[in-house]
């Protein structure tokens, strides 16, 4: 079974990117980029923006696909998420719905921190941030 989810890559003005620790499974304690299940009816740009506001209490516009990945989950399903660039356009930054936290990070943090499998990878692929 394959289930279609987004993911928002969302960078500031400092070049940091956006990231939350997931509260749950799949990569519980792991970073990754806010996002999640599109619900029936929702169009992918509908979905990220109701995934950062939940996740991240942040408001976004989203923008254009960066690019896809395809990760395991449980019971032989797939997810399919398709990630997208957003902007913010309001909202004050806090840990929601299921992330353990949130917050900003430089390129160099990022290599440093626990990811879920295969996101430094696609973000550097992606040209979405540099190689440290």
């Amino acid at each position: 079974m394959r289930v279609n989810c987004v993911g928002a890559i969302v960078r500031d003005g400092e070049g940091r990117t956006l990231l939350i620790r997931r509260g749950r499974p799949p990569g519980r304690g792991l970073w990754s980029l806010p996002g999640g299940r599109i619900e029936p009816g929702e169009s992918d740009a509908e979905a990220v923006v109701r995934e950062v506001l939940e996740e991240t209490g942040l408001t976004v516009t989203a923008g254009r696909l960066a690019g896809t990945v395809d990760r395991p989950g449980p019971g032989g399903t797939t997810y399919e998420i398709r990630d997208y660039l957003a902007e913010v356009s309001g909202g004050v930054l806090r840990a929601g719905d299921d992330a353990d936290d949130a917050g900003w990070f430089t390129d160099e943090e990022l290599s440093r921190l626990p990811l879920t499998t295969g996101l430094l990878d696609a973000l550097v692929g992606w040209a979405v941030i540099r190689p440290r």
